[in-house]
């Protein structure tokens, strides 16, 4: 892979000298979710970040999105998680400009060597070439279809997408072969791929969901920073659902405390839009998420930090996060019991999730790569 980030590893400035807070400065991260840039758990050096005592003789610029090009081998991830409903994903992009500061995602920027923190939300990785490699892979004579998962890590419509078309490429090659494919999005970008989309939903071979934490705009905008308002999300659903193409809204994640008291509300607008099937997720704090929600709640919200964190806990067994397999989406005890219960009655009284897309793999018409040889019958 090759990278192409100006200043890469570079530190920041704190907030402010002899502070004792480990932030970076508030104007340089404006329009960023994370205030934390700590290294990578993997790195054989910890880089802290100290004011020297001088004064600033001119302001440093903020902190811009950066983008490198990966090159990886293949493009489906398999997987074999006994509480996820796909065996396998792709992910055209490695962090994400959305910038959500509860992103379970975030720790596996250490694996790259740079922070789960704000380099997440501003260094960037385009898997550039993921169609051809797609191709090569469905091409294979024994690779048997399964629905191709997209999104379940970060998110494949956000900005940088625009101009990128990375998903866009790999939707193109699944469209052109019959495959089926389920997107996750939080983003109303998803709507540009209609034309490809709404005749592939007619055979029964694509699914939408999006994802809705608040309707509240102003806690969205401090939450998940670059990614479209609730509003252009419910829009997104109305037109996916007019062009024929099955929608779900997940309410995910639930913050307890802070947007549990939404969800019915959420359910709603989602029904009203057009969604006809929902799920919802409890907030995961695995790893250096639990510190950067921890930085965002004593920031944005510190007469409600404490007590979050405490809901949060009683949910994980006392601890900030339980990984345990059936447990980790929905949590434990009474709170989390009855979070699971309100989210039950609400879908079930508006009439979500009664009828199930079963998706197609019988028309699977696997790609003929430049110099192949078509199957006589």
């Amino acid at each position: 892979m090759s990278f192409a980030f100006d200043g890469f590893k570079t530190g920041l400035p704190l907030a402010s000298p002899n502070s004792g807070v480990d932030r970076v400065d508030p104007t340089l991260r404006r329009g960023r979710a994370a205030t934390l840039n700590r290294s990578g758990r993997y790195e054989a050096e910890i880089r802290e970040q100290i004011h020297d005592g001088w004064d600033r003789d001119e302001d440093l610029p903020p902190l811009k999105t950066e983008v490198a090009v990966e090159k990886p081998k293949t493009v489906i991830t398999r997987n074999d998680s006994p509480d996820i409903a796909f065996d396998r994903s792709i992910n055209p992009y490695r962090g994400c400009e959305h910038g959500c500061v509860y992103c379970f995602a975030r720790p596996t920027h250490a694996y790259m060597g740079l922070s789960p923190g704000l380099d997440f939300e501003t260094k960037l990785f385009a898997k550039q070439g993921a169609a051809e490699l797609l191709e090569q892979e469905l091409a294979n004579p024994n690779y048997k279809p399964q629905t191709i998962a997209i999104g379940t890590n970060t998110d494949p419509y956000q900005p940088i997408e625009r101009t990128r078309r990375v998903m866009r490429s790999v939707l193109e090659v699944l469209h052109r072969t019959s495959h089926p494919v389920a997107i996750v999005t939080k983003s109303n970008l998803v709507t540009r791929d209609i034309d490809l989309l709404a005749p592939m939903a007619a055979e029964g071979l694509a699914k939408v969901a999006i994802s809705i934490t608040t309707l509240d705009p102003v806690l969205a905008r401090k939450m998940e920073p670059r990614a479209p308002t609730p509003a252009k999300r419910l829009e997104a659903i109305r037109q996916l659902s007019a062009a024929g193409i099955p929608v779900a809204v997940m309410v995910a994640p639930i913050l307890p405390g802070l947007t549990d008291h939404e969800i019915e509300k959420i359910l709603a607008a989602a029904w009203e839009a057009g969604a006809r099937e929902a799920g919802y997720v409890l907030l995961r704090l695995p790893l250096e998420v639990k510190d950067l929600v921890r930085g965002w709640l004593e920031e944005n919200y510190p007469d409600k930090a404490k007590h979050v964190l405490s809901l949060v806990r009683s949910t994980r067994g006392g601890k900030d996060y339980d990984p345990t397999f059936g447990q980790r989406q929905t949590g434990t005890g009474p709170y989390a019991w009855t979070i699971g219960r309100r989210f039950e009655m609400a879908a079930r009284c508006l009439g979500f999730n009664e009828r199930k897309l079963t998706m197609r793999t019988d028309l699977f018409d696997p790609p003929v790569l430049q110099g192949g040889q078509y199957a006589l019958l």
